[in-house]
């Protein structure tokens, strides 16, 4: 996978350039053909004038004949040009957007986590939301310009018929853009806050659909609820508060532009009444005036447009250049399996010691659930090296020195509640496709029944999080997943607390076997896996306070005996 640090932008407006930058050519062609487009539309009231001009003058079949030629040709070149440019600039737009969503879920799937202080739930908004919303940037630039054409060409043809209506447009666009350009940053504040509120409201309800089975047995359904309601409210009174903010940004850029089109209108009776204008220019400047509605619509919008994508390319590099919570070594653990901890101090441990040889099935019976998690989030790499004290070698080479992909490669920790995915039974085991060992997986964590029950076999459906599965079927298909990647060194986390005593017995077994001769490492209490391991460490208030044979502990050790005994 490409690492995004090695092309990292790291502010909105560096986003932005890159998006820019990357899509000139698109961009290019996008302006010539709306500016082709408003070139046309502003030709239209112009041709008009000149038709009713000529006609006046000399009332000539052939020079209307021409005349509806000439429209027929400025109508078809509005159509194409419409037609083609909105769909370069639609495909650039849609495109970039789709590689700022990449290049967001990139960064969530690096070995490496970001210290960005987001949520999960809240990397997705930005993945998505914001995305499309930078990537607009791609379309509001060529807009901006082609109404900027409008509204010259429609200046310089008004000057040219009277010089004070030229001057009228001009100093009216000004005007109108620089009352709007102070609304417009109010809106690209307001735009941020709401962005980051249904952000968290988003994530919230992530939390809780995740610990939704637990809300339901301890009866937190309610507070849940009223969590989420809380965050969704702030949400929905920010949104609020920005629709009024966009609200009143539309009515005053409509109203603005009503009354230059309506002071041009008037501006232009006025000098035909006067002699100053001919008819046909009377209804060029009318027609003008009500056509340049749209474009300076168009050209007034533009402003909320930009603030609102730099908005959302602001959010965007909070994930893009956030940096990495560590930075790992290059190196690659030797060929075997030994493990070792050397006197590790963090959380919950306390000058940790033991070594697991290569081929060694150990099982670590750990007294606190806290120092168990703490175990297993120093060895799956979740806390970087600098943060405890002392060492972790694998393969004989310090964790801080290898990189963190040839560790994960290496070295598999399950943790006991791994994420089970939308898709079926078979890409939730083999997510790679690779194929190896998933019939035995399948038969070594008893899955056997579960792919039995269901006609399609292994191709069964999975809803997401494995929601049509129960807590047992879950855990195994989890376990499943961890011994077809058949890893050099395999941790597992409490693999069977939700199976019963038969099945977990017969689950410890046969891990024992498909596992021989390769290095597997057990945190558990079941007493069927620390039966099956080849020595059993007892880590107690954070050290290894015993090691034996799970039935030497029983008869030498009574905390141990009331610890794992059922």
């Amino acid at each position: 996978m490409t690492t995004p640090d090695k092309q990292r932008s790291r502010t909105g407006p560096d986003i932005l350039r890159t998006a820019l930058r990357r899509n000139a050519g698109a961009m290019t062609w996008g302006t010539v053909l709306m500016g082709m487009y408003q070139a046309g539309e502003t030709a239209f009231p112009i041709a008009l004038g000149l038709i009713v001009e000529h006609t006046m003058r000399d009332r000539s079949l052939g020079s209307l004949a021409l005349s509806i030629a000439a429209l027929a040709v400025i109508i078809t070149t509005v159509s194409l040009s419409w037609r083609f440019g909105m769909r370069v600039l639609q495909k650039a737009n849609t495109t970039e957007a789709h590689r700022w969503r990449v290049r967001v879920a990139a960064c969530g799937l690096q070995p490496v986590a970001r210290d960005t202080d987001l949520k999960s739930g809240e990397v997705l908004t930005i993945a998505t939301e914001d995305a499309d919303q930078t990537a607009d940037i791609i379309e509001v630039v060529p807009l901006l310009i082609s109404s900027l054409v409008a509204v010259l060409i429609t200046a310089v043809a008004l000057g040219m018929a009277s010089v004070r209506l030229g001057l009228l447009v001009i100093v009216g666009t000004v005007a109108i853009l620089s009352i709007l350009s102070v609304m417009s940053k109010r809106i690209g504040a307001g735009t941020r806050e709401q962005q980051a509120r249904v952000a968290r409201a988003g994530a919230k309800v992530a939390d809780l659909i995740t610990g939704l089975r637990p809300l339901h047995g301890f009866g937190g359904n309610h507070a849940g609820f009223l969590s989420y309601r809380k965050v969704s409210t702030e949400a929905k009174s920010q949104a609020i508060a920005v629709a009024k903010v966009n609200g009143a940004y539309a009515g005053t850029a409509l109203a603005l532009n009503a009354i230059l089109a309506a002071a041009v209108t008037l501006t232009a009776g006025w000098l035909a009444f006067n002699g100053r204008i001919t008819i046909g220019q009377l209804v060029m400047a009318v027609g003008l005036a009500q056509f340049i509605m749209e474009p300076l619509r168009l050209f007034s919008e533009m402003p909320k447009y930009v603030m609102i994508a730099r908005a959302s390319a602001e959010r965007m590099a909070l994930v893009l250049a956030a940096p990495p919570v560590m930075t790992p070594g290059q190196g690659r653990p030797s060929a075997g399996g030994d493990l070792e901890v050397d006197s590790v101090r963090y959380g919950s441990l306390r000058e940790l010691k033991f070594h697991v040889s290569a081929g060694e099935f150990v099982a670590i019976a750990v007294y606190q659930p806290r120092a168990a998690a703490d175990l297993a989030s120093i060895l799956a790499v979740n806390v970087p090296p600098d943060a405890y004290e002392g060492v972790v070698r694998v393969g004989g080479q310090e964790l801080a020195d290898l990189s963190i992909e040839a560790v994960r490669e290496h070295m598999l920790v399950n943790p006991y509640d791994g994420e089970i995915f939308a898709g079926t039974l078979h890409t939730n085991i083999d997510p790679a496709g690779a194929g190896r060992m998933v019939s035995e997986a399948v038969e070594a964590s008893m899955l056997t029944d579960v792919v039995a029950l269901h006609r399609e076999g292994l191709d069964h459906g999975v809803r997401d999080r494995g929601a049509n599965l129960s807590g047992g079927q879950r855990q195994r298909l989890s376990l499943a997943r961890a011994l077809a990647a058949d890893a050099d060194v395999l941790v597992l986390h409490d693999p069977t607390t939700a199976v019963d005593a038969v099945t977990e017995q017969l689950i410890a077994r046969n891990v024992a076997e498909l596992r021989r001769d390769r290095t597997t490492i057990v945190i558990t209490s079941s007493p069927a896996l620390l039966d099956a391991a080849d020595r059993v460490l007892v880590l107690d208030d954070g050290v290894i306070t015993a090691e034996d044979t799970h039935r030497n502990l029983l008869t030498t050790d009574e905390n141990y005996r009331l610890a794992v005994a059922r």
